[in-house]
C-alpha cells in the first residue's frame, strides 16, 4: 500500500473526512497536499492560543492505526533522510525525537536512517541522571523537555542532527531546540523531520534565515505540506465550542438533529455503556485484566529517554517474534480486533510489538495501535471528528508535576476484543490498577485487558558523583489562571500555593513583631489595600503619560541582557516587583527578535535569601549561565547585596556553579546594578498597587511551619479580586508603545552598552546618611525611590515622606497616601533620590492614634 493510501485509510473506512465537523462549525480550511486530509483530522481543544488541533491518523497517539502504517510512515522519513545526507553523513548522525508525541516516530526514523543512536527528550527526571541540555516548548500544555543521554557525548558529535517532531507548524520549538544545542555543540548540518509541514506564510521564511544566523546548514524533510486557513473570531468560537460541549448540562437530545450523537467532552462513549471520568454505567460488564510476561531482554532499553544505540536496535530485533508469540498466545480465541496500547512517552516499544504481532497473527485479525497521553482534547461522537471518545483516569507513574488526569482516545466503542496495554514499570503503580484506573476504565468497556509491563531502563550511574541527599524532582512551575491572573506561558511560578492559609495581619501588629524581633516580615502578609476611586484615576493617569518611557526603559534593558549576558536568556524575576518587568522584557524578545523566552518568577526574602530549591530546579532544567535575575527598581541595593551572599552559599552547599548574581533592573536610581533601562528616579506604576497590578500574586511567604526545606517559598492567589485586576492592561499599555519607542531603544542601548555603567553605591551612601540625620539608626527603615516609597505607604506604617523639592506628577499618588495616612510630607534639597518613605521607628501600638493615623515623633 502507498503512503497515500496509507493516510487516507482512515477516512476510507467511514468516507467522511474526520475534520469535517470543526471546519463546519468554525469554518477552518486545510489547504495544501491531496495527502493531508488523509493524514490529518481535526479536533477542539481548551487552550488560550489556539482553539483547533491538527489529530494525525498516522502518528498513533490519539487515533488507533495499524502499527505497520505508523512504522513504515517513521522508516520512510528516515529513508529519505539518509538519501538526503549521503550515506556517510548518515554513518555519523545522531536523531533526536521530541516527547511526549514523536518519541516513537522519531526511533523509527533512526531505524529508516540507518545505524544512527538516537535520544528523545523527556519530561520525567530520573535521579542520579545527568541533565545534558533542555528546553521550553511554550504552546504544550506541559513545556519542560530535558535531555538525559546515559552517554553526553551522543550530543557532541559533529555529524548532523536530525530533529523529529510530528508537526512542524511555527517551528519555534524545532529553532529553540538547536539553537540551545548549537550553543553548547555546534555543528554544521541539522535536518528537521516531521510529518506535515503546517507553516504559515509568515514563517516559510524563518529557517533560512535561522540557518544563516547560526552558519550552519538546516533541511526539512515532511511526507505533505499545507497550511490551516483560520477564518476572524476561529478562536472565541472555538472556545465557545468547547465550553458548550465540556458542559455538565450539554444535552445530545436538546441539540439540533445533525448533533444527535454528540456527547460531552468528560465522557468516554461506546455501545452500550457510557463511561464519565467518575464511573461507568450501561449494561456492558467489566472485562478481565490478565498480565503477560513478555521476558523483555534485560539489556535492552525501553526507548531513547537514555540514548538508543544499533546495538540496541539489534538485540530488540531479534526478541520481538518471541514476546509477540507470548502476547498472542495470551489473547483469546475469537478476538478479531486488537489494540496495542502504548503510554505517553512509551510509544516505540509498544509500536514494535504490535507490528511484530500484526505479522504474527495477521489474517482475520485487525491490530491496532495507539498511546495514552496527557493531552486534553474534547471528544464528540461524529464520524466527522477526530475524537470519537475518550478514557479518562488519573496518572499512574508519580510524575514530578504532580497528580493529574490522562487520557486514551477513540478506545471505548471502537469495537476491540481485546487491549494489549503496555507500560514501563515505572507505571506499573497503585494507580493504574485503582478502581479508577486504566486498568478498570478499560476493562469496562473491552472484555480482555492484558498488561504487559516493560522494565524502565536505568542508566549504570555508579561512577557519576552523588549529588546532595533531596527529592529527585521539585514540582513543576504553577502557572495561570490557575496561579496568577497572568497567561501561562507569560510566568512560571517556583512558589507553592499558599491560597487556602490565613496570612493576613493588621499592619500596626505586622510592624510591632518586625521591628521588636518577634517575627519576620515574611511569615505574614499586610492586608491588601483596596485602592480608592481617586487612587485608581491617578493609576490610569500615571500609566497613560508614563508607559512609552516605560517602554524605553524595558526595550533598553532587554537589549543590553541580550548583548552582554546571553543570547537565550532564561528570566527569573524576583516576585513579585520584577515579575511584571519579566513578562514585560519577554515580551520585548518577542516583539523586537522572534524570541520565546523561559520566564520565571521566584522569591527571595531579606535576611533568609533565594529559595534554593528554585535554584536547584533551575539548574535541573536550564544552563544557570543562561538565567538572568530581574527585578523592577533598586532602593538602596538590599536585594542585590542578598542575591549575591545567596548564590555564594548555594555554590558551597549544592557545588553548582554558574548563576549570576547580577540583578537585571528597569531603573537603578540607587547606582547598584550594571544591567538596567535608565538610573532615573520615576514612577513606575506597577509600583502603585499590590496584587492587583502583580496577576493578583501576594508577596512572598516563608515560615517554618508551612515551608519545608524541600518546599519552594510560598504565595497566595487572591481570585477574589478579579474584578480589580490591571495586571494585563499594565501589560498591555506598556506592550502597546514598543513600535513607537524602538528607534529611541536602539540608540539608548547603544549608549548604554557603550558607558561606564560600573555601580557606585550612592543609593546605599545616601540611606545611610538619612539614617543618621533622622536618628533612625537602621538603614532597614529608610525605604529610598518612588517604588519603595509606595510600598512603605501601602504595606508598613509610615512616619514621613522626604521629597525631592520640585518633585511634580511622580508623586502624586504618594502625597495622596500620605494625606489618606497622615503622613507629613517633607520636600528636601539635593535629594538622590525623588523620594524616600522612613518606617516608623520604635514602633509601638501606642504610636498611632486613635484614628488609626501615623503620628509625628
Amino acid at each position: 500500500m502507498t503512503d497515500r493510501a496509507h493516510a487516507a485509510h482512515a477516512e476510507e473506512e467511514t468516507g467522511v473526512w474526520s475534520g469535517s465537523w470543526v471546519a463546519e462549525r468554525l469554518g477552518v480550511e486545510l489547504t495544501g497536499d491531496e495527502a493531508l486530509t488523509g493524514l490529518l483530522g481535526l479536533a477542539l481543544r481548551r487552550n488560550p492560543k489556539r482553539a483547533h488541533l491538527l489529530v494525525s491518523n498516522v502518528l498513533g497517539k490519539h487515533v488507533p492505526q495499524s502499527p505497520s502504517v505508523v512504522y513504515g510512515h517513521g522508516v520512510a522519513l528516515g529513508r529519505r533522510v539518509r538519501e538526503l545526507l549521503g550515506a556517510e553523513a548518515a554513518e555519523r548522525a545522531v536523531v533526536l525525537g521530541y516527547a511526549e508525541t514523536a518519541t516513537g516516530l522519531g526511533h523509527s526514523v533512526a531505524d529508516g536512517l540507518g545505524p544512527a543512536p538516537y535520544l528523545h527528550s523527556t519530561r520525567r527526571a530520573v535521579a542520579g541522571v545527568a541533565r545534558a541540555g533542555g528546553f521550553e516548548e511554550s504552546h504544550s500544555h506541559a513545556t519542560s523537555h530535558l535531555l538525559l543521554p546515559q552517554d553526553p557525548a551522543l550530543l557532541a558529535g559533529d555529524g548532523p542532527m536530525v530533529l523529529v517532531d510530528d508537526e512542524f507548524s511555527t517551528g519555534n520549538t524545532v529553532l529553540n531546540t538547536i539553537r540551545a544545542l548549537h550553543e553548547r555543540y555546534p555543528r554544521k548540518r541539522y535536518v528537521v523531520v516531521a510529518l506535515v509541514d503546517m507553516r504559515s506564510p509568515a514563517d516559510a521564511g524563518r529557517l533560512d534565515d535561522f540557518a544563516r544566523e547560526i552558519g550552519a546548514r538546516v533541511d526539512l524533510v515532511t511526507t505533505a505540506s499545507g497550511t490551516v486557513r483560520l477564518p476572524p473570531g476561529v478562536l472565541e468560537k472555538g472556545q465557545e465550542l468547547v465550553a458548550r460541549y465540556e458542559s455538565p448540562a450539554a444535552d445530545p437530545a436538546a441539540a439540533p438533529t445533525t448533533e444527535a450523537t454528540t456527547k460531552a467532552a468528560t465522557e468516554a462513549t461506546t455501545e452500550p455503556a457510557t463511561e464519565t471520568a467518575g464511573g461507568s454505567t450501561g449494561a456492558a460488564s467489566p472485562g478481565s485484566v490478565e498480565r503477560v510476561d513478555l521476558r523483555w531482554p534485560h539489556d535492552v532499553p525501553d526507548g531513547g529517554r537514555h540514548g538508543f544505540t544499533a546495538a540496541d536496535r539489534d538485540r530488540l530485533e531479534s526478541a520481538l517474534p518471541g514476546m509477540a508469540a507470548r502476547i498472542a498466545e495470551a489473547l483469546p480465541a475469537r478476538a478479531r480486533r486488537v489494540l496495542v496500547l502504548g503510554f505517553e512517552e512509551l510509544m516505540y516499544a509498544p509500536l514494535r510489538l504490535a507490528q511484530a504481532l500484526e505479522q504474527a497473527i495477521g489474517g482475520d485479525v485487525d491490530v491496532r495501535y495507539s498511546t495514552t497521553t496527557r493531552s486534553p482534547v474534547l471528544a464528540v461522537d461524529d464520524p466527522g471528528y477526530a475524537i470519537r471518545t475518550r478514557l479518562v483516569f488519573p496518572a499512574h507513574d508519580d510524575p514530578a508535576d504532580g497528580p493529574g488526569e490522562r487520557y486514551a482516545y477513540n478506545v471505548a466503542g471502537a469495537g476491540f476484543d481485546a487491549v494489549i496495554a503496555v507500560v514501563d514499570s515505572a507505571a506499573d503503580t497503585p494507580a493504574l490498577h485503582a478502581p479508577d484506573g486504566l486498568a478498570a476504565r478499560l476493562a469496562a468497556h473491552v472484555p480482555h485487558v492484558l498488561l504487559a509491563v516493560v522494565p524502565s531502563y536505568v542508566p549504570h550511574t555508579s561512577h557519576a558523583p552523588q549529588a546532595p541527599e533531596r527529592p529527585p524532582m521539585l514540582p513543576e512551575p504553577l502557572r495561570g489562571p490557575a496561579f496568577s491572573s497572568y497567561a501561562p506561558d507569560e510566568v512560571g511560578w517556583l512558589l507553592q500555593d499558599l491560597s487556602d492559609v490565613t496570612l493576613e495581619a493588621p499592619t500596626e501588629e505586622r510592624e510591632e513583631a518586625i521591628q521588636s524581633g518577634g517575627a519576620h516580615y515574611a511569615e505574614s502578609l499586610p492586608v491588601e489595600y483596596q485602592p480608592s476611586e481617586q487612587y485608581q484615576e491617578l493609576f490610569h493617569a500615571a500609566l497613560e503619560s508614563s508607559a512609552a518611557r516605560l517602554a524605553r526603559a524595558v526595550g533598553a534593558v532587554t537589549e543590553v541582557v541580550l548583548a552582554e549576558r546571553s543570547p537565550r536568556p532564561v528570566l527569573v524575576s524576583l516576585a513579585r516587583a520584577g515579575t511584571p518587568v519579566g513578562v514585560l522584557m519577554r515580551r520585548w524578545a518577542q516583539f523586537r527578535h522572534g524570541l520565546d523566552l523561559p520566564h520565571y518568577a521566584v522569591s527571595i526574602v531579606r535576611g533568609r535569601g533565594i529559595d534554593a530549591n528554585a535554584l536547584r530546579w533551575l539548574a535541573g532544567h536550564h544552563d544557570p549561565a543562561d538565567v538572568v535575575f530581574v527585578d523592577g527598581w533598586t532602593g538602596k541595593g538590599a536585594i542585590t547585596r542578598e542575591l549575591a551572599t545567596a548564590l555564594r552559599d548555594f555554590e558551597a552547599s549544592d557545588g553548582v556553579t554558574g548563576f549570576n548574581p547580577e540583578i537585571a533592573v528597569l531603573a537603578d536610581p540607587g547606582s547598584c546594578v550594571r544591567t538596567y533601562g535608565t538610573r532615573d528616579d520615576f514612577l513606575i506604576p506597577s509600583a502603585c498597587l499590590n496584587s492587583t497590578v502583580s496577576g493578583l500574586i501576594s508577596r512572598t511567604v516563608l515560615r517554618a511551619d508551612l515551608v519545608g526545606p524541600h518546599d519552594f517559598h510560598g504565595a497566595k492567589f487572591y481570585r477574589e479580586l478579579a474584578g480589580a485586576d490591571l495586571s494585563p492592561a499594565f501589560l498591555d499599555a506598556v506592550s502597546a508603545r514598543f513600535p513607537d519607542v524602538t528607534e529611541s531603544v536602539d540608540a539608548h542601548a547603544k549608549d548604554l552598552l557603550s558607558a561606564d555603567r560600573t555601580p557606585t553605591w550612592e543609593g546605599w551612601a545616601a540611606v545611610e546618611r538619612i539614617s543618621e540625620k533622622y536618628g533612625i539608626h537602621d538603614v532597614n527603615l529608610v525605604k529610598p525611590g518612588v517604588g519603595e516609597t509606595t510600598r512603605v505607604m501601602l504595606r508598613r506604617v509610615p512616619w514621613k515622606v522626604l521629597a525631592r523639592a520640585g518633585a511634580g506628577a511622580d508623586l502624586d499618588h504618594v502625597r495622596l497616601l500620605a494625606e489618606q495616612r497622615g503622613v507629613p510630607v517633607e520636600e528636601v534639597a539635593n535629594l538622590p533620590y525623588t523620594c524616600v518613605g522612613l518606617i516608623h521607628p520604635q514602633y509601638t501600638r501606642g504610636a498611632t492614634g486613635a484614628d488609626g493615623k501615623a503620628v509625628t515623633l
